[in-house]
């Protein structure tokens, strides 16, 4: 069977490390899907959930809030600087946050206070999406 090496490696730690037979990934401008013997890719990537297929048919999720994707033939790494462990998210925790980043946003008094409230919100939203997708697989 062809694998793929995966890393996912937040600011803090790395979050994964192992082989894959297929990760699919949210990239700027939609779902990205690789396969072992992928072309070459340096992107960016927005936040939610990377899916790492493993050998064994089992699967591992990850969030991230957004990075940098690499892909070489024979190898995959995701840096981003914030990733969390699928079964690592607090569904409280993110609502919480998100409310939080709700009302930055309706308090905001300049642009840059609006945009930095908007991306916050657009990150806990991701969040929860990938916590869904992780509980719906689980």
């Amino acid at each position: 069977m062809n694998t793929i090496h995966v890393d996912v490696v937040s600011a803090e730690e790395l979050i994964y490390s192992g082989e894959a037979t297929f990760v699919a990934l949210p990239g700027e401008v939609g779902e990205l899907g690789i396969y072992p013997r992928h072309t070459p890719l340096i992107s960016r990537i927005k936040a939610g959930s990377v899916r790492i297929q493993k050998p064994d048919g089992e699967e591992e999720f990850v969030f991230v809030a957004g990075g940098i994707l690499e892909v070489q033939p024979d190898s995959v790494t995701v840096l981003s600087d914030t990733a969390v462990r699928g079964k690592d998210l607090d569904e409280e925790r993110a609502n919480a946050a998100k409310q939080a980043a709700q009302e930055h946003l309706q308090n905001a008094k300049t642009q840059v206070d609006m945009a930095a409230a908007q991306a916050e919100l657009t990150v806990m939203a991701a969040q929860l999406a990938a916590l869904r997708k992780y509980r719906s697989k689980h």
